[in-house]
């Protein structure tokens, strides 16, 4: 008997989570999950035989850009690794934001037999000030334009820029760190108080 699960509603709540936590799932060529750890059941709210057998996109939430997955869905048929800041979406309807790591698994005859996506939290300094405004203005085209406009603005943003978006994605994380690493310094002026 196949278990059918049913949307839930969007929260505007985060999920309290541990953010030392590493996310694990296995998926079929075509998405379908076929291996969830404790990490990722927990935070998705989900039972495990909730998941098991269940395309991937049960966790995806509306605030997630088709044209995101469609970078990533090409990356991986042109056999290529990516990893992308993706916002999820619990079975309560709160919301989580990873950065994930999608490994593709490869048969004897080098076809892909699957796909081993690894997740990690991100600052929500990134998110705020870099992610959602962007993936908000890409929400708009779509709806507004159609996909084929989203991916032409993206493609836009990352030419300006320089970077295809995994370079993007890995300088905005790199530069979390080197902010980080400043703060615990002393070196940003303004951050601790001068002497009066």
């Amino acid at each position: 008997m196949e278990i059918r699960t049913t949307r839930p509603t969007p929260s505007d709540r985060e999920v309290d989570w541990n953010k030392s936590k590493v996310l694990l799932s296995k998926t079929d060529p075509k998405g379908t999950i076929l291996y969830a750890n404790e990490d990722f059941i927990d935070v998705s709210g989900y039972d495990e035989f909730e998941l098991i057998g269940q395309p991937h996109n049960i966790i995806r939430h509306p605030d997630m850009p088709k044209v995101i997955f469609k970078f990533l869905w090409d990356s991986i048929q042109a056999n290529k690794n990516i990893h992308a800041i993706i916002k999820n979406m619990s079975k309560t309807g709160r919301y989580y934001w990873v950065i994930t790591d999608f490994k593709i698994i490869t048969d004897s005859d080098g076809s892909i037999a699957g796909f081993f996506g690894t997740r990690k939290s991100v600052s929500e300094d990134i998110i705020v000030k870099f992610i959602e405004p962007l993936y908000k203005k890409l929400i708009h085209i779509e709806e507004a334009s159609g996909l084929k406009a989203s991916e032409e603005y993206l493609i836009g943003f990352l030419e300006e820029r320089k970077k295809t978006y995994m370079e993007y994605i890995d300088h905005l994380i790199a530069t979390g760190k080197d902010d980080k690493d400043k703060i615990k310094k002393g070196i940003f002026t303004g951050v601790f108080s001068k002497k009066k």
